[in-house]
């Protein structure tokens, strides 16, 4: 017996889910995405991994620079994240209008971010219309330890389920 796309789509969409925005660098190339498929893999070392579609600048990046940053972001902020679901603009100091740095990796790390993770990417695997990215944190900060991390709770985004044709 098939699944309902509908009935798949409306328990997935009730996975509690954190909210990032997800940093990447190829050369001078740089971009961020907002993610919700983020989890701790592994304690030691400690792994990260994140599913990015495979048709995604992001991915592109990932792929050909090896790191990624992951952001969290203050839940009383989440407007950034609508900015952030497509190609990111990059002026050179910021991306959509959000201040920027390099991590140790290169890939960028947002001023305005409660923590971030640098992660040097050790493994792949392809999925589907996904890959998993996991990589090993090289770096991390925090920077505002008493606010509250976004979650896909505190939007009205859906990501998730079965693909939308």
């Amino acid at each position: 017996m098939a699944l309902d796309d509908e009935l798949v789509n409306k328990i997935t969409w009730k996975i509690p889910n954190a909210l990032a925005l997800v940093g990447s660098r190829a050369g001078a190339e740089r971009n961020a995405m907002t993610t919700s498929w983020i989890t701790q893999l592994s304690m030691e070392p400690v792994l990260i991994g994140i599913g990015v579609d495979n048709t995604s600048v992001t991915h592109r990046l990932i792929s050909q620079g090896g790191s990624f940053t992951v952001n969290l972001w203050d839940a009383d902020d989440t407007r950034v994240f609508v900015k952030f679901s497509k190609p990111a603009a990059d002026d050179g100091v910021t991306l959509n209008g959000r201040a920027v740095r390099s991590a140790s990796s290169g890939a960028p790390v947002f001023e305005e971010a409660l923590a971030w993770m640098d992660c040097a990417v050790r493994h792949s695997l392809d999925l589907g219309t996904h890959t998993l990215f996991v990589g090993e944190v090289i770096d991390a900060s925090i920077n505002r330890d008493d606010a509250r991390p976004a979650s896909m709770a505190d939007t009205r985004m859906k990501y998730g389920g079965v693909k939308r044709h």
